[in-house]
């Protein structure tokens, strides 16, 4: 009966060893193929954010997806109209509200876009003082003359005259652009309509822009800095641009265009001087650029790296396609203090409306912003007039 027992407890213990070899092999197979899901997925989520960032946007946050649902809701609305979840969405800073007109607000990602662009154009906005408002006009307080002083002793005190105050008042004005596509490219999955409205919008807007800081009339849009009255410098008044001519008309004088542009640059007061910038188009840059003085050197610098401006008697040059053509009366060439002279006034948001039936079977996206512009400070530029 003994050996019967032994020989039964050493089955049961080959039986058990068997068991535990074969539960460890099965749990090494299972730890296998869990890794190699966990591997295959981070592929996919390593080759989808590739993707991602190739197409210009940001990678995936693994942290909380702020504006997420607003970013999807937009993209609903401008593929199919679909507009219900911009309207279930509850209204949050910096997302999707409805507007007055029955448009909705961009999504940061467009409206973001749009500003980056406008910021980085050839427009005087690159130069002149940008301010974000939320009412219709906005007004600037502005010193018309220097407040008097004078030395005192303690026998004797001499009053100061009071320096002179200008309310000058800049309104902003509805600036719409409205691109058109097809629903069948709109029902492509592939096509990032987003960037692609934001691209058509910050395009027609820099143009309609840059044109108007430059001869705005003012009516329904920003007053341009050639639209003031002008009058030669030292006799200009208030709400007058001064300027110096070119000695010929509707030219240079090949005597004296270097002696002109020299007289430009010192008619600007030494405060603004240290900030300015020469402001003309290509045709006018062309012609300048092969000036000399006395000695023969070239009164332009060309930029010697990149992100550096080309530069006239050691001052920046900003090309304005906008500026006039040297003419007959023409103010082609401006020197000035930009940040100080011009002011450009903006709300921070921008609508975009669906039209899906004004033009069949394209589809209309009616956007819009609010930007206004004008002089704050006259005595910060100067024009050459070629008369």
């Amino acid at each position: 009966m003994t050996e019967v027992k032994a020989a039964g407890g050493q089955d049961m213990a080959a039986d058990l060893k068997g068991a535990m070899v074969g539960f460890v092999s099965e749990l090494k197979g299972f730890r296998e193929d869990i890794q190699k899901k966990f591997q295959a997925q981070d592929e996919r989520m390593n080759m989808f954010d590739r993707k991602t960032a190739n197409r210009g946007r940001a990678p995936l946050s693994t942290t909380a997806e702020v504006g997420v649902p607003h970013q999807k809701a937009f993209n609903a609305y401008l593929r199919s109209g679909d507009d219900d979840g911009l309207r279930g969405l509850v209204v949050e800073e910096k997302g999707l509200t409805v507007a007055s007109d029955g448009g909705f607000l961009a999504a940061p990602v467009v409206a973001e876009t749009v500003q980056n662009v406008l910021h980085n154009g050839t427009s005087l906005r690159r130069l002149a003082n940008v301010v974000s408002v939320e009412s219709s006009v906005y007004e600037v307080l502005v010193d018309k003359g220097d407040m008097g002083a004078g030395w005192a002793t303690e026998a004797t005190s001499t009053e100061t005259t009071a320096g002179g105050i200008e309310r000058i008042s800049i309104p902003v004005h509805e600036l719409s652009a409205m691109p058109k596509a097809s629903q069948r490219l709109l029902d492509d999955a592939a096509f990032d309509v987003e960037a692609w409205l934001a691209e058509r919008i910050a395009d027609r807007f820099a143009r309609s822009e840059a044109a108007a800081f430059i001869h705005g009339d003012g009516v329904s849009k920003p007053k341009g800095i050639l639209s003031y009255p002008v009058a030669p410098h030292g006799t200009e008044g208030p709400g007058q641009i001064g300027t110096i001519s070119s000695g010929s008309i509707g030219e240079f004088d090949e005597d004296t265009s270097a002696d002109v542009l020299i007289d430009l640059v010192y008619a600007l007061g030494a405060e603004y001087r240290a900030n300015a910038t020469f402001l003309m188009n290509s045709k006018t840059a062309a012609l300048v650029r092969k000036m000399k003085d006395a000695e023969g050197r070239y009164l332009w610098t060309d930029a010697l790296t990149a992100g550096q401006v080309s530069q006239l008697l050691g001052y920046p040059v900003m090309i304005s396609e906008d500026m006039p053509d040297i003419d007959m009366e023409t103010l082609s060439v401006a020197f000035g203090d930009f940040r100080a002279a011009y002011t450009v006034v903006e709300r921070p948001d921008l609508r975009v409306l669906r039209d899906p039936f004004s033009a069949k079977p394209h589809v209309l996206f009616y956007a819009t912003k609010r930007v206004g512009g004008g002089v704050t400070d006259f005595r910060a530029v100067k024009l050459l007039r070629f008369a």
